[in-house]
Order: structure tokens, then sequence, then C-alpha cells
């Protein structure tokens, strides 16, 4: 399926924005962990939480969580301490994806882990039983998803955990969302040094609990804002707390930067955002995704149609996601004319340079941020078409009913 689009000449729209995955899915393995009594509210519709929903539901042999990586690496942790065994696999991406951290880890506490296929890879055979704890060392700087998955199961290891990350530590807002949800839950877990994180025995409680709205699925409509030809531009996001502990929030601190104003409001005792434009001119953009690397799509694709040349550090996760997005965006973008370079894969750069637009479809790698980030990119290049965009159903399954909202025309081939 190929989609083509055509922005709007006037963008003005309120979006019931969908709930946060991230913290979706923390709660579902938490809650899960407490007891499973009171079922959070307001989940994600994604398929990535979908996943997680039906293997706590159902606890089949054979887990098949598809491209959901957050899903690999959380419901690991957790049947490795659940009675029962159990496969857990995925898509043949998925099986490209390392795990060899998180199962060094786990087997080190005392996990019953073997892989299926090749050594370091998916798919797993875990056979659960009580883990004892204590102190280990994880390397920190490859995927936050593997902190989180093993905090979260910290409170029901006989003696805790003490938890040392080494090297540096990517992604830190995300351990920061997980200690703060295990707090909600009544965890005690906190970071006792600047690379070390201790988590008593001290059981979850059962916790009526609620969802906020996802950030990352904002910074999609900031790129519209900030794309769209219409100075008066204006869009109301639903649900999106000032206070937020979703890394991702800073978007909007970095689309200030680039024209577009952010305001906090209460409609009817409901959070509320209104994005809206404010004249300015960013000579270049420097920034280090470091911690929030969801983001660097958003930022490559609107930086370049706005003309701002950039540097972009803190990309190494990038090449280990659904697809390997630093050559994905290389390649993507000079179908729009931009020339984007890499420094040692986990740096991009763009100067200006530029070549042929050649403007054939936009190809998503079966990488749902790949087809969200380009969509904004319709503002600049009218008839943009863009290959399998389904695969919004991985974060934002309602995202091409939300833009045609905003008198977005899609046809479809």
């Amino acid at each position: 399926m190929t989609y083509t689009l055509q922005g709007p000449g006037r963008l003005d729209a309120t979006i019931d924005l969908p709930a946060s995955k991230s913290i979706s899915n923390r709660a579902l393995i938490i809650n899960a962990l407490a007891g499973n009594e009171v079922r959070p509210e307001n989940l994600s519709d994604c398929d990535d939480t979908d996943v997680i929903v039906k293997a706590l539901t159902l606890m089949p042999d054979v887990i098949d969580i598809k491209a959901a990586g957050t899903a690999m690496r959380f419901l690991t942790a957790y049947l490795a301490i659940t009675e029962g065994e159990h496969i857990i696999t995925g898509t043949e991406r998925m099986k490209q994806r390392p795990i060899g951290v998180l199962v060094d880890a786990l087997r080190y506490l005392g996990a019953r882990i073997e892989y299926v296929e090749k050594e370091g890879f998916p798919p797993l055979r875990i056979k659960g039983q009580p883990l004892d704890g204590g102190s280990i060392e994880v390397a920190g700087d490859i995927s936050s998803q593997y902190i989180s998955a093993l905090l979260m199961i910290a409170p029901r290891l006989k003696r805790g955990l003490q938890l040392k990350m080494t090297g540096e530590i990517a992604s830190r807002p995300y351990i920061d969302l997980t200690l703060w949800m295990m707090g909600v839950f009544g965890a005690e877990a906190e970071w006792t040094d600047i690379d070390t994180v201790s988590v008593k025995a001290v059981p979850y409680r059962c916790q009526d609990y609620t969802i906020e709205s996802d950030w990352s699925a904002a910074s999609y409509w900031y790129e519209m804002i900030a794309l769209s030809g219409d100075r008066d531009a204006s869009v109301r996001l639903t649900g999106l707390k000032d206070d937020s502990k979703q890394g991702d929030s800073v978007v909007r601190y970095i689309f200030s930067l680039m024209g577009v104003k952010t305001a906090f409001i209460k409609e009817n005792g409901k959070d509320e955002v209104r994005l809206t434009r404010h004249r300015t001119k960013l000579p270049r953009l420097e920034y280090d995704f470091n911690n929030s690397p969801d983001l660097a799509q958003t930022f490559v694709v609107a930086c370049s149609l706005m003309n701002i040349p950039f540097h972009f550090r803190g990309l190494a996760s990038l090449k280990i996601k659904e697809t390997d997005r630093i050559e994905a965006l290389k390649t993507e973008m000079r179908k729009l004319g931009i020339v984007i370079d890499d420094i040692d894969g986990n740096q991009l750069v763009w100067d200006g340079k530029r070549c042929e637009p050649t403007l054939e479809p936009i190809d998503t790698y079966n990488d749902h941020r790949m087809a969200l980030a380009f969509a904004p990119a319709a503002f600049v290049f009218p008839g943009l078409k863009i290959r399998h965009p389904e695969v919004v159903s991985k974060s934002y399954p309602r995202f091409w009913d939300d833009i045609r909202k905003t008198g977005f025309i899609i046809s479809e081939e």
C-alpha cells in the first residue's frame, strides 16, 4: 500500500493524542508484578502495547511480540521470575536485534534462559523461577530498556537489586520514568550514585493508574506546525502534562527554537497544549539525542526542510531500532534532495548539501517513526508518497485519521 499526501493550506485542529506507549508498557508489567488486581486505565491502543496485554492475559507457550522491542525486553525479564516455561519470539527484524546484555544480566541473577536460534538474539526459551537478586553491573550505553526491564522486576527479587551502569548512560529520562512509576506502585527504588540504582525487596502494591498522552506522538504535530505554510497555524493536543516524566517532552523546548510556541491550558478541567507559530530564525541546531533518540527522525526531517543545518549526536541506539535509522534517514532524505552525512554511525550532520530530488515514494522499513516523521514533509512536497503507511499502528494507530481531520487529502494506491 502507498499513500499520496496533500497537506492543507490552513492548519487549525484539536487532536486527541494516543496514550503514552512507554508509560502503558511499564504500567502493564508493574501492575502484573503487583498482582494484576486493577488494570491501568487509558492504555495505549497501539500494536506494541497490545502484544503485552495479550501475553500477560493468555500467557501462551509461545509468545510472539512481533516487532515490539520494548515488549521483548520487558517480557524477557518478567518471564524470568514468573513460574512457567515459554518461548518468546518476534519478527525477522526482531531476531536481528541484540538482547545479550539483558540475558547475561538475568543469567547472572540466576535466570534460566536459552537461545533458541542465534546466540545473543531472540527467540528465547525461558523457564521462570524466583531469583535472589543482589549487585550487578550492566552496560548503560546500549538501551535503557534493558535497565528498565531489570529494575521493574527488582522488588520481586529476594535481596532486591543494586544495579550499576557502566559507560555513558543512554536515555536516562526513560530510566527515571521507570523509577518514578515503580514508586507510584509502592517500590523503594532510587539513584544512590550517579551511575547506580538501588531497589529494596519491597513488593509492589496494587494501584489505580491512568495513562497520560504521548509526547512522542505530539512531536509530529510540532513538526507540522513548523513546516506548514500557514502563519496562523494552531493545533490543540489533549492530555499532555507540563510536569510529565516522559523524556520526549523535551520536544517543546527544541521546537521553541524553531518557531513553535507551546501553551499549557485547562479546558473543562482537562490538560491541553496549544501549539502556534512565532517568528524566529535559527541559524543552526546542535543537539545530543542520547536522552531522547526517538525524536531524531522528527528533527532530521524538520530541520532539513526548514533549511536549518544541524549536527545531531547521541544516535548510537538508532542502528538497533526497528531498522537502522541512520542509514534509512540518509537514504530517504536523498529522495527529497537532502544529503546527510553520518560520523561513526552515531552522529548525523547536514551543512546544506543537496542533490537533485527524485521524489520517489518514501520507504518506511517497517518502522513506524519513518512514516510519522516524513508525513509532515507533504507541506513542502505536495503529493509526497509514503509506502506501507500502516506501520504507524505500532505506536499511533489513528495518525492518518487524525491528519485527515486537519484537511490532509490522502489517496491510496
